[in-house]
């Protein structure tokens, strides 16, 4: 599993248990707390009617009639009370009184329980004992909805427990609020949910954002492919990558020499045989014809090696630029011209023809130097591979910050065996008209300039025969 994975699913988890323990005690509560807030009224309206009960008891009997006709009045009342998303149409309440042997005296809803002994139930037995009675009964004994709230007060004469006057009212209502209450909070506990886990991904990816940068920066480094050192915090993320930044220069900088001495090494030995074997020769009796001539050749090598000891050493410095130390807005088409002005007694030796289109308003980002250096390598190989009287045509397009630098020969093309070679160091392809090669270090050095710009070198073969080169250049690495 990645983890990326496990610390979403780590932070989800530790969210989920912090949540579903205080919101399942939340709504364990909300019972509870539903009842005490409708129990404290209903005490409140207890005693005002059993304080009633006693003037009405201090004239003589208990005036169950009057009473009665009282409560006919408040059960027929007209009622349309709007509490909150309850619409309330009548009065729910029931009262019931009895003597102090729990006999009852009234009944407001049923008159038959009148004379019935309710001593046992624990509002009135508790009252009696002067203590405070209050119980829940169920009408249904199978209908959990059908629970109602007796409260009890006591009714006093001469400082003595006479009477018992008791309250009821259904739950119905306090069922209702708690189910509208708890769906609020489970609906708040979904959102939480969601909240987690968009929060959750959100730092799985932060956490992990610098580890997947890393991992590309080592796949890069496993392929031997250029890559850029990442972006990375101070943290012990940003710690570890320059650690692997450090132990990737200190191999590659072994790497490097031993390649580097090789390839110079196999580089050398040719010429350093024909100056060999030219001087050995040259040690003998000749004629001067001949001698010119190995002359010749000794100041040909000699000057090849000089090339690439000088191509490897600005290659080699190339290579361990990690990033872009100067960055100009240039002009693309001034530059263009200054290299072409460069190349300028190639192109008229070889009576060829320069198409250059490119748009005056085109402006890059780099390296003046190294731009001027990779456009004059990849104009010096569309020379030199071009035929006599040939045409060269240049053209970019830019989109934003990058642009595409497209250089286009006449020449023979690259061949099939040369395709995936084209780009290592010391391959070349020798020249149509001389048959002698380059160092074959020209490409490898623009490709490493177009990388620091953050962009590439591509050839193709071109629709009217030839190569097409395109270099894009972007904003560089900084």
């Amino acid at each position: 599993m990645k983890i990326g994975i496990r610390i979403f699913l780590a932070y989800l988890a530790i969210f989920l248990l912090c949540l579903i323990v205080p919101f399942n005690l939340l709504i364990d509560d909300l019972d509870t707390r539903y009842r005490e807030g409708v129990e404290d009224p209903l005490v409140d309206f207890a005693n005002i009617l059993a304080a009633q009960a006693e003037d009405d008891l201090a004239a003589g009997r208990f005036p169950e009639e009057r009473w009665r006709a009282m409560f006919a009045r408040i059960y027929d009342r007209a009622l349309s009370a709007r509490i909150y998303d309850l619409h309330k149409t009548h009065v729910d309440i029931r009262v019931y009184s009895t003597d102090q042997k729990g006999m009852v005296l009234f009944d407001s809803k049923d008159p038959a329980n009148i004379g019935r002994d309710f001593s046992r139930w624990l509002d009135v037995a508790y009252t009696l004992q002067g203590k405070y009675g209050a119980r829940t009964t169920r009408r249904d004994s199978v209908d959990s909805n059908s629970s109602e709230l007796y409260v009890a007060a006591p009714i006093y004469m001469n400082g003595a427990i006479v009477g018992v006057l008791s309250v009821s009212k259904p739950t119905t209502n306090i069922l209702y609020f708690i189910a509208k209450a708890r769906y609020r909070i489970l609906a708040m506990a979904g959102l939480s949910l969601l909240a987690a886990a968009v929060l959750s991904f959100l730092v799985a990816y932060w956490i992990t954002r610098p580890i997947k940068r890393l991992t590309r920066y080592a796949l890069g480094i496993r392929d031997n492919r250029p890559v850029p050192f990442p972006r990375l915090d101070n943290s012990e993320l940003g710690e570890m990558g320059r650690a692997f930044a450090d132990m990737q220069e200190a191999l590659e900088g072994k790497q490097y020499v031993e390649c580097y001495v090789e390839h110079l090494t196999h580089e050398l030995k040719s010429p350093l045989s024909a100056i060999a074997g030219a001087a050995e020769l040259l040690d003998g009796p000749m004629e001067e014809e001949q001698r010119h001539r190995f002359l010749v050749n000794i100041q040909d090598q000699s000057k090849r090696m000089q090339e690439i000891v000088e191509r490897m050493l600005e290659l080699a410095a190339l290579e361990n630029t990690k990033h872009l130390h100067k960055q100009e807005t240039i002009a693309l088409a001034a530059l263009v011209r200054t290299v072409l002005e460069e190349k300028e007694p190639l192109i008229c030796k070889k009576k060829l023809g320069i198409e250059n289109s490119i748009d005056e308003q085109c402006r890059i980002v780099g390296d003046p130097f190294l731009l001027h250096q990779a456009l004059a390598n990849i104009l010096q190989n569309a020379i030199e591979f071009s035929p006599n009287q040939g045409l060269v045509g240049i053209n970019a397009k830019q989109d934003g910050e990058i642009a595409s630098i497209r250089i286009k020969d006449q020449g023979p093309g690259i061949p099939a065996f040369a395709r995936e070679r084209i780009f290592e160091k010391f391959f070349s392809l020798q020249r149509p008209d001389t048959g002698k090669k380059s160092t074959g270090l020209g490409l490898n050095f623009v490709q490493q300039v177009a990388i620091l710009h953050g962009g590439s070198i591509e050839l193709h073969k071109s629709a009217g025969g030839g190569v097409e080169a395109v270099f894009t250049v972007g904003s560089g690495f900084l």
